[in-house]
């Protein structure tokens, strides 16, 4: 067996992996040979940033790491930016890359792809980053790699192979069986502790993030007993389902539930960074927390970044919210429902400026696709949805405006999520300006067949930071784009396209729609507003 072989046989065999995201390349092809006969899917985006987007989307869409083969140098470079996305968002990434051979690593030789040290380069944005020396330790490698995915804060793990590692001879584990881990559950006289100051809480908040997100029958278990006003932040949409009547939503800086969170006075932060992101979308640092903080992560780091933590339990998310639950046998009565409701009336959300032409888009694809899954590119239309979308269940809306904050991601990362989830409607929801980072990648989506539907709002530009030059007084440079004839380029792309102008068009457009075939419908950003102002004229 060689390491090629070797790598293609753990990964199915022993990791489950049965999806991988790459580009060919000469320095790559013997792990091509080795897919062959591999029935290992295997999808080949148009840029490898488009690879790493899909395999993120894979990932948030399915709880599995999204796994890449990429090549030396460029395809490394190329794929940085998804990877910084995944890190930053604790996203399950591995990938796998060649590197030159081992005789001429560090020597500037000027071989094909050579970079000074690619490893290096790529350590910034990965877990850890590691060049295999010896193909028979592979099975400790990718081991290493699997279990910062499943008992740690994952992220992207990168593994470079040289070139003249491909073909060596490896020799197979004794056992092809993954090791069953455990992630580690808290101490308990923390549990005992910070059970008692949730007791005693007369006006508790509780914040749910995204290293939630395989917890949900316990995270409404607890926020039930405790009746305890709850953010689910961005990456934790869904976690509590839809309309609960507990769930703030993703609205922690907005003035009504900023004030719920100053005025609390014990606050348990489960899985959340407690970053600009997750609480402080309008990045003036006025998300204050002056109660006693209990924080649970899994990184003990994160324990004690952003805010002054009282009480840190390290643990793994789930297994803490249903132990901490245990301590409430009966429900507590705080008024916690009354809190939020008010609250919410307060932010009249379906009535602020800034939402209200896009409360007539999402109760479509409320209605039209109940069970979608919604992910997102940075745009109008997504910062809108993250305050108003409420979703069923988790893993079903997610987006770039999160941690990283790259473009491009909207279009490939929802190819990821429906290769993830078949059975469920994806929706691509992206920007004229962003789409064009990555619309090539409507080239895999037709080959593939690939039906996600591809929302595109098209304003003609870069429209939040256009907003934002006006508010400070900066001229408009570099924000008004000409735009391409979007429906001409999908067309020569083989894929069908419609053009809209309101949620009447929309609706039709999603119920007649060949739900085998991938399909755009470019939205008229003026058109939409204007119809939608008229609908709500007296």
């Amino acid at each position: 067996m060689t390491c090629a072989e070797l790598l293609i046989r753990l990964l199915r065999d022993t990791y489950g992996v049965n999806t991988l995201f790459g580009i060919p390349g000469v320095h790559t092809v013997e792990l091509y040979r080795s897919l062959e006969g591999s029935e290992v899917l295997h999808v080949t985006p148009r840029h490898e940033q488009g690879a790493g987007f899909m395999a993120d989307g894979y990932a948030r869409a399915s709880g599995k790491p999204g796994v890449c083969l990429i090549i030396t140098g460029p395809g490394m470079t190329n794929i940085a930016t998804a990877m910084g996305q995944a890190l930053a968002d604790s996203i399950p990434m591995l990938v796998i890359s060649s590197v030159n051979r081992r005789d001429t690593l560090g020597l500037g030789q000027g071989r094909l792809h050579e970079l000074p040290s690619q490893r290096q380069l790529v350590s910034g944005v990965a877990r850890f980053s590691h060049t295999l020396l010896d193909a028979d330790t592979l099975p400790e490698v990718l081991a290493r790699a699997f279990a910062v995915f499943r008992g740690a804060r994952p992220g992207p793990v990168h593994i470079e192979i040289p070139i003249d590692l491909f073909n060596a001879p490896a020799t197979p584990p004794r056992c092809w069986q993954a090791p069953k881990l455990y992630r580690a559950a808290p101490d308990p006289e923390g549990l005992r502790e910070a059970a008692q100051l949730l007791k005693a809480a007369k006006r508790p908040l509780v914040l749910l993030g995204g290293g939630c997100e395989d917890a949900s029958q316990a995270a409404r278990t607890l926020i039930e007993r405790l009746d305890a006003p709850t953010v689910t932040t961005i990456n934790a949409k869904g976690l509590l389902g839809r309309g609960h009547p507990l769930d703030l939503g993703a609205n922690a800086a907005l003035p009504a539930v900023r004030r719920l969170a100053s005025n609390a006075d014990v606050i348990l932060a489960v899985g959340t960074e407690l970053g600009e992101t997750d609480v402080d979308v309008v990045f003036d640092d006025g998300f204050e927390l002056t109660g006693t903080l209990i924080r649970v992560d899994i990184d003990p780091e994160q324990l004690v970044r952003n805010q002054t933590t009282t009480l840190g339990l390290v643990g793994d998310a789930g297994r803490t919210l249903a132990l901490l639950a245990e301590y409430f046998p009966e429900p507590l009565s705080r008024g916690g429902a009354e809190r939020v409701s008010k609250a919410l009336a307060e932010l009249d959300l379906a009535n602020d400026p800034a939402l209200a032409p896009f409360v007539p888009l999402y109760e479509t694809l409320a209605e039209q696709l109940p069970e979608a899954v919604l992910v997102g590119d940075s745009t109008a239309p997504v910062y809108a949805g993250n305050h108003l979308v409420s979703q069923p269940a988790p893993r079903r809306y997610f987006n770039a405006s999160t941690g990283y904050g790259t473009l491009g991601y909207g279009l490939p990362a929802a190819l990821g999520a429906k290769l993830a989830q078949p059975p469920l409607p994806v929706v691509a929801l992206v920007g004229d300006g962003g789409v064009m980072f990555t619309l090539s990648e409507l080239a895999t989506a037709v080959e593939e067949r690939i039906p996600v539907v591809i929302l595109l709002w098209h304003n003609a530009g870069y429209e939040e930071i256009r907003r934002y030059m006006d508010d400070n007084g900066v001229a408009r440079l570099g924000v008004d784009l000409q735009a391409p004839n979007f429906m001409t380029l999908a067309d020569g792309f083989g894929c069908p396209t419609i053009h809209i102008e309101s949620p009447v068009e929309l609706a039709a457009a999603l119920a007649e729609r060949d739900i085998s075939r991938p399909l755009l419908i470019e939205i008229d950003a003026s058109a939409w507003q204007r119809s939608v102002t008229r609908k709500d004229a007296p």
